[in-house]
């Protein structure tokens, strides 16, 4: 085995706003530490990755039936809390890896073209996130 790097991985399941505002929060701050960063995605995560998906997420909890979420970005607005849009381009600008499941893609009928190309850095299997995690001092799945 490797000696592990200064380096995290992350997993992204979920496609919940919240969850999603969770990875990119680590993920920059890790990068702001002087860690390498590789956020996978997968699953309902990967949605948030489609054309005009990245705001679309819901809230985990307390959804109400969208009220939650809007009354959770209204606070964060408040708070000066970055947007999904503004975190997700300082983690590229910061040099973070995107990478998206094709096994996913497949089986949710994803194709490459839905996705942004802006974002993505590439396109693979659970063997190269394995790759990445095996020498990573951190590893999450959120």
């Amino acid at each position: 085995m490797a000696e592990q790097q200064d380096k995290a991985t992350i997993i992204v399941h979920s496609g919940d706003m919240d969850k999603l505002y969770s990875a990119l929060i680590v993920g920059n701050g890790a990068l702001a530490m002087g860690m390498d960063v590789s956020l996978f995605f997968t699953f309902w995560g990967l949605q948030r990755l489609k054309k005009g998906g990245l705001e679309k997420g819901p809230l985990s909890k307390m959804h109400m039936f969208g009220l939650g979420k809007l009354m959770v970005k209204m606070k964060m607005m408040k708070q000066n809390v970055a947007s999904l849009e503004r975190m997700m381009q300082d983690f590229k600008e910061l040099g973070g890896k995107i990478m998206a499941c094709d096994m996913t893609m497949d089986i949710m009928g994803i194709k490459p073209e839905d996705l942004r190309q802006d974002l993505i850095g590439d396109y693979c299997g659970v063997g190269t996130y394995l790759d990445e995690a095996r020498d990573s001092k951190i590893t999450l799945f959120i």
